[in-house]
């Protein structure tokens, strides 16, 4: 007998939080929350539910996204999208907390490019989710749980928001909410507990849009709280068909590593689960594990992302989809135009602690990785950062006379090393690892370490620090993004011939 295929979830490793997912014939698009990162909504396609490409953002000019310095802290901005596709178009909705609130955008290609936004004036809430009934009444539902019906070509509300079904009595934050007309029933698909360790996922149904709604007796039908899995913080759940009538969720999740009480570093991240089965019209959620038996249907593996970026682009607006930077991204601070070949970041901030730092990145997606980098630093200071916001960040910078290490940790910013240069500087290879730790040792044990320095003219790696990794974790610092890795500009004019990101995790390397 044949072994059964697996996968490896999570499905999109890294900071990719709060999923919706829907599918059009024989492929599947999925987005995420980005918070104050820019451009905003990952769009990703898949056409086996296992093997995602990020094909786009879907606020990808400032007409559609402001992340005002001002407004938008770092965990600030657009939260949890909902995607759907209706009458030949994509609708998705998502609120920005940090200016303008409730939004919708369209499209007839994923890809893009995407509408300029529609507004939802009368919609109070986070976490907006759009459903279609078969009259054709658009109802909007946001995370409290509350509803209203609307018009989504104008944004207006058409009926009064009222609310629907609470969740569970007693258990808190009440959020993600997602509705289905599923065989007979209208179903609604909430997360509760919180997305710390106490988020679950539970369920409730009725006989139409607006209920009433009596929910499952066998709630929350997915949890991970109070147990020793790998996979933790288990919630904001959305459901997909498959191609053979089999159900499917994709959630969130975290890897917590270390000791006690555990520290999770890439962020929240986007598993896949199936619906094993349903009794008496209830959904049974199969268990969650790092590895899974495969759908049962043939899989399409995408083609790795190439480990260099060299930047030989006409333009900065055909970066890959996967480079993002906090609230805005300019040509007038990066640009690939004044040298070909090369990404030349202007400063504008004068730390990386400023809301308006010159900085692009892309997540960190495994929890040991090598990043690589050729900067001239000839015109200006800057380097590599690993960066969880404003207040947690290690780098390694370089200018014409020293290559330093720094670190930021809450209130605490402190020049770890310093290396002097010869007398005659020119473009040199900065670089990070992360090792993440394995075993115990320690009950404070950390998640991984983080290795920041320079490469000599052999090639080997010139390591000036090595930093606990907890501190860049949310269990440190709080909020919910993860970990963005990439290259900035702390003064003056610098530039980067190429970017290297290679996963080093053993299960990448076997």
């Amino acid at each position: 007998m044949a072994a059964t295929e697996t996968f490896a979830n999570p499905v999109i490793p890294g900071f990719h939080p709060d999923p919706s997912v829907c599918r059009v014939g024989e492929d599947y698009y999925l987005v995420c929350s980005s918070f104050e990162y820019f451009p905003g909504v990952p769009i990703f396609h898949s056409r086996d539910l296992v093997h995602w490409t990020q094909i786009g953002n879907a606020l990808d000019r400032p007409s559609q996204l402001q992340l005002p310095p001002e407004s938008a802290p770092s965990s600030g901005g657009i939260y949890a999208p909902t995607l759907r596709h209706h009458d030949g178009r994509f609708w998705l909705i998502t609120t920005n907390v940090s200016h303008g609130g409730t939004f919708i955008v369209t499209a007839t290609d994923p890809a893009g490019p995407w509408s300029d936004p529609i507004p939802l004036p009368d919609i109070h809430g986070i976490d907006p989710d759009l459903a279609w009934d078969e009259d054709g009444n658009c109802w909007c539902t946001v995370a409290g749980n509350s509803q209203a019906r609307i018009d989504p070509e104008t944004g207006h509300a058409l009926t009064t928001q009222r609310s629907t079904w609470s969740g569970t009595p007693g258990a808190q934050a009440p959020e993600g909410p997602h509705l289905y007309h599923i065989g007979e029933y209208w179903y609604l698909l909430l997360s509760e507990g919180g997305t710390e360790r106490g988020h679950s996922i539970s369920i409730a149904r009725g006989p139409a849009p607006e209920g009433p709604f009596e929910p499952c007796p066998a709630n929350p039908i997915i949890t991970h709280r109070s147990t020793g899995k790998p996979i933790q913080n288990t919630g904001h759940a959305d459901l997909v068909q498959g191609p053979d009538g089999s159900w499917w969720m994709v959630l969130l999740g975290v890897r917590p590593g270390g000791g006690t009480p555990g520290w999770h570093v890439l962020g929240r991240e986007t598993f896949l689960v199936p619906i094993v089965e349903w009794v008496d019209g209830w959904p049974v959620v199969g268990e969650l594990t790092p590895e899974m038996a495969a759908p049962p249907w043939p899989l399409h593996p995408s083609a790795p992302t190439p480990v260099r970026d060299d930047f030989d682009l006409p333009d900065t607006e055909t970066l890959h989809p996967h480079w993002i930077s906090p609230r805005i991204r300019s040509t007038e601070t990066c640009t690939t135009a004044n040298r070909p070949g090369w990404l030349t970041l202007r400063a504008q901030g004068d730390s990386l602690d400023a809301h308006d730092v010159t900085f692009v990145g892309r997540r960190q997606q495994h929890r040991s990785c090598r990043v690589r980098a050729l900067m001239d630093p000839t015109e200006g200071g800057g380097g590599l950062v690993v960066r969880l916001d404003e207040h947690h960040h290690y780098e390694v910078e370089a200018d014409s006379a020293e290559v330093r290490v720094l670190a930021r940790i809450g209130s605490v910013s402190t020049i770890v090393a310093r290396h002097a240069l010869g007398i005659e500087p020119g473009p040199l290879v900065l670089r990070v690892e992360t090792e993440a730790t394995d075993g115990w040792r320690d009950p404070r044990m950390e998640p991984d370490l983080v290795l920041l320095g320079f490469e000599d003219s052999d090639g080997g790696f010139v390591v000036l620090a090595r930093l606990d990794g907890r501190y860049l974790s949310t269990e440190v610092a709080g909020g919910f993004t993860g970990r963005v890795i990439g290259m900035y500009a702390a003064h003056g004019t610098v530039h980067f011939d190429w970017f290297d990101y290679e996963s080093l995790d053993r299960e990448s390397l076997d």
